[in-house]
Order: C-alpha cells, then structure tokens, then sequence
C-alpha cells in the first residue's frame, strides 16, 4: 500500500517527487511559476528534499526535518548557498495554506557566499574523464554532446554559463574562433580554437543538425530544443566522472564543470613558468582571454592554490606594477 501511495503520488505530481510532501511541493512549484518564477534551480533543489525527506522517512515540516536536510546539504554545498532561500520560502508558503505548524527556517542560517577552493584536477582525471564522456549512455544529446560541451570548457577556460548560452552563429569553425557576446560585466571577447577543437565542435554540431535539425539557437541544446541548464551540466558532469571511477574526495571541494576554467588559468601559468615566460606580464593577456574585469580578479588563481603560491605568490606582493597602461575591457 506504501509502495502504491508513493506512485500515485509521484503520478499526480508530474515532478518525481515521492515523499509525503509530494503534492505540497508541487503546488508550490506551480505558485512560484504562476509569478514568473520558474527555474529548474529550485524545482532541483526542492527534488533533493523530496529525496532526503523520502529516505528519512520524514512527515512533519518542522524544525527538526528541515534543519536536519539543510545540514546534510551543507556538507556537500558549493560556493553558492541561495538554495536555503527556497526551502525557506516554501515554509512560508506551507503556513498561508493552512499548514499554521509548518516550520520556516531561521534567518540563522545565512545563504552566504562562501569563499570557494578549486578542485584541482590533474592529467590522469581528465584524461579519465574524457574517455568517459565519449561513451556516455543516454538518450539526450549530451550522448554527442558532453565532449564537445567539456572540451570548449577545458581548453577555452570558458564559464558554465557561456557554453551553454553560446549560439550556433558564434561558433566559427572555418575561421576557428567563437564569439562570447554580452558575458559577465557585459564584455565580449573573440577567442581562438584549434583544429583538434574544431573538429570536436564539429562533429557535435553535424550530430546536432542530423538529430535535431539546422533550426537550433544555441550550439548545445536539450531533447526540446531549449538551452541546456545548468542543473542538467551538472548532472551530466557527475555521471560522466562516475563513470570514469574517478573518486570523490570525503571532505572538502568536490570536482565539478566550473574546475575546468580554474585548470585552464593554472595550466597556462605553469606552463609559462616552466617556460621561463614573465608570468607578470602575461597575466593581463589571460585575464582578457578569460573574461575578468581586471588583473585582480586572475590573482585568485594564485591565492587559491597551495602548490602554485609557493612559485608565483609574490607576484601579488605588488599587485599596482602588473595592471598594464592601457585597459584590457
């Protein structure tokens, strides 16, 4: 009979949820996209509680349910905690429908943003990785997609964001290069591939175009035709490194997309000093290539790494003597 309300549930829903609080969860998801707020972050989010809820056998919205899954959430959280803002708002939610129990959780818990220390991931694991990724099995275009996707990341050092928002008419193949229009603070940059790029690029697009159609916006797409998101990278980013068997550390920063722009910044600048190249002088050219607003910005990759602060920490000893005279915007 459990195993049957459970399904029901889940069938009335339309969300996979399962726990009890299944339609509750639903018809808040359906409130919050009556008012225009309709991102797949929350509805992911909230589908991690269902889960715990789920597992736990929790059935009471109170203190102790939703404190206990904000604990557990935080030990594997990112840099990013606006996710407390959602269970915290579907407290309240709860008790204008008539739940006057429900619990809403306190402004204790603070969705700060917490100062991130990159994975730093190696040859053997990418390697791993991209060996994965062109045998992912799924049914979704991310089956010739996730090279393609990963690939522009990890040697581009482009953000989440700007793969997935890239159309179709701003990747150049024959000229090899791709245009990154309007991105973070509203700059735009043109950015060099290589052939070997390239034809990971094209590949994916002539699948693309035989699968989907020449009709898509944006160069990587989902099963309907939309942008992909960025729960969905996620996810797929995950799988593929399971995938590799490549292990996942017990305690502190975990892999995921966004460390293959960190790799990037730290393989070009070991890589000039292997070189003997100023790496001072070069730092203004990666943090334009890279899209940062000043040189300030692409010190975090010296501050944030133990092995490379040894080599290059001082260079931010006189931070004033690297900005170059003329602006990089």
């Amino acid at each position: 009979m459990r195993a049957a309300g459970a399904a029901k549930r889940t069938a009335m829903n339309g969300h996979g949820f399962t726990s009890v609080f299944a339609m509750q969860l639903a018809e808040y998801i359906e409130f919050k996209r009556a008012m225009g707020f309709d991102g797949s972050s929350r509805i992911w989010y909230l589908k991690k509680f269902d889960s715990y809820c789920a597992e736990h056998a929790r059935t009471s919205f109170d203190q102790e349910t939703v404190e206990a899954w904000v604990t557990a959430q935080l030990a594997t959280s990112g840099r990013y905690r606006s996710w407390m803002s959602y269970i915290r708002d579907l407290g309240r939610f709860l008790r204008a429908n008539g739940n006057t129990d429900a619990y809403v959780l306190s402004d204790r818990w603070k969705a700060a943003v917490v100062p991130a220390r990159p994975y730093l991931l190696t040859a053997e694991e990418i390697d791993a990785f991209f060996t994965a990724a062109v045998r992912l099995n799924t049914a979704s275009p991310w089956r010739w997609q996730a090279s393609a996707f990963f690939t522009l990341m990890h040697s581009s050092g482009l953000r989440t964001c700007e793969v997935r928002r890239l159309l179709v008419e701003q990747v150049d193949l024959p000229g090899r290069h791709i245009d990154v229009i309007w991105s973070k603070g509203r700059r735009s940059r043109r950015l060099p591939i290589t052939s070997d790029v390239a034809d990971v690029l094209a590949a994916c697009d002539d699948a693309s175009r035989s699968t989907i159609g020449a009709g898509r916006e944006t160069f990587f797409t989902s099963s309907t035709g939309h942008p992909v998101t960025a729960a969905t990278v996620g996810v797929m980013f995950n799988r593929i490194w399971d995938g590799a068997g490549l292990p996942r550390p017990a305690s502190g920063q975990r892999p995921r997309p966004y460390d293959f722009r960190h790799y990037f910044a730290y393989a070009n600048i070991e890589r000039w000093m292997a070189d003997g190249i100023d790496v001072g002088a070069m730092l203004p050219y990666l943090s334009t290539y890279m899209g940062h607003a000043t040189v300030e910005s692409t010190y975090y990759y010296i501050h944030t790494s133990p092995d490379f602060m040894d080599a290059y920490g001082h260079l931010t000893d006189g931070a004033g003597s690297l900005l170059p005279e003329v602006g990089f915007e």
